[in-house]
């Protein structure tokens, strides 16, 4: 009778070393891409790093370019549910959601690098990174939609989406390589980005 809760417990136990392992491996992988570039994302790299065999990766991973989709789709995900998490605002909503998209680059600088440095790979190949990708693009434009349909914004929303996002990007992609010189400052440079959007974009 108490055998079939042992073998739950153990597959159960089997199932978290898994994801330990495959855990450990996406951070190795962002980390090595971040310090030494994409050369550095070799699998027998990454199982040196890690501790484990070099076949081990590809127990959870069919190659490379599995292990980047992975680490993308986790970061898409992560990126979707903080900008999600902001508080609805009208009169400071591009100002939050730009906030937390900030926190977030600057939180995990290897995994944001990783989202967008390299070449996307096939969507139909990663479905799950395609079903991410798309998640983080509508929480990141989305608010952009209800600034339009509340008469604050004119414009196509899809277009000021990508307009309000390639102005952030550019800056957390400047600020990352240390590009923005201290007497400028990030945040006094982001404000000056977002009013001009603001006020050139209204109705």
């Amino acid at each position: 009778m108490d055998a079939k809760p042992t073998v739950d417990k153990k597959r159960a136990r089997s199932a978290d070393d898994r994801d330990a392992v495959r855990g450990r491996l996406c951070d190795a992988a962002a980390k090595l891409f971040l310090e030494e570039g994409e050369a550095a994302l070799s699998m027998r790299r990454l199982a040196s790093e890690v501790g484990c065999s070099p076949m081990a990766p590809y127990r959870h991973f069919a190659d490379k370019e599995a292990l980047i989709a992975a680490i993308r789709t986790q970061a898409f995900n992560r990126l979707a549910e903080m900008l999600d998490g902001v508080e609805r605002n009208e009169r400071h909503r591009a100002a939050d959601i730009g906030d937390a998209y900030v926190r977030f680059a600057r939180a995990n600088p290897a995994a944001y690098k990783l989202m967008f440095d390299l070449g996307q790979p096939d969507a139909a190949a990663y479905p799950e990174l395609a079903v991410a990708a798309a998640r983080a693009r509508e929480s990141m434009s989305g608010y952009v939609r209800e600034l339009v349909e509340a008469g604050v914004l004119v414009g196509d929303p899809v277009e000021l989406g990508y307009v309000f996002w390639a102005a952030i990007h550019g800056l957390i992609v400047l600020d990352l390589a240390g590009r923005i010189p201290a007497d400028r400052g990030f945040e006094a440079l982001r404000r000056r980005t977002l009013g001009a959007l603001m006020r050139g974009l209204r109705g």
